[in-house]
């Protein structure tokens, strides 16, 4: 029993580390024009170029998210509460400029095999080539996002 316990718990672990660069977590603000057009990089390439993919989008006008907010801004070490902050894998980024987008990819990138990121490079050059038809033959990306309420994260702990 013991030994399965230990294993249970090295393949979780194994498991949450490859996944962790392959999700981000968005911090914004309704009213802040730099969350959008993160949000919009995100929602309009990023889900189609990495298959694989989980973003959690945090309202941090939502006072009950704010606790969540505190707990990232502490992680990436900010001591602004600047949004949007963009929390992938390990890798954190305050602000959003489109010159990001890059750095932004690789830190997607940082733990996909080759493999993945082969394919991403497809999906990249398929948007680059015809945006709507490649949407529109993958729309199903568009419920890799979630929105984080932490009334819902709580009910969902209990259970």
């Amino acid at each position: 029993m013991k030994t399965l316990s230990i294993v249970s718990a090295v393949c979780g672990i194994a498991m949450a580390g490859a996944a962790s660069a392959a999700n981000i977590t968005v911090y914004y603000s309704p009213t802040c024009p730099h969350c959008h057009h993160a949000r919009e990089f995100i929602s309009s390439a990023l889900v189609y170029e990495y298959p694989q993919i989980k973003v959690t989008e945090v309202n941090v006008m939502d006072g009950a998210n704010l606790p969540t907010f505190q707990e990232a801004l502490k992680k990436c070490e900010y001591e602004s509460g600047g949004v949007p902050v963009l929390v992938i894998g390990e890798k954190c980024f305050q602000g959003y400029a489109d010159f990001m987008q890059a750095e932004l990819r690789e830190a997607i990138e940082v733990d996909l095999s080759d493999s993945e990121k082969s394919a991403a490079a497809e999906n990249k050059k398929a948007m680059e080539e015809n945006a709507e038809e490649f949407k529109n033959s993958h729309a199903d990306k568009k419920a890799t996002i979630t929105e984080y309420t932490a009334a819902s994260n709580d009910a969902a702990k209990k259970k």
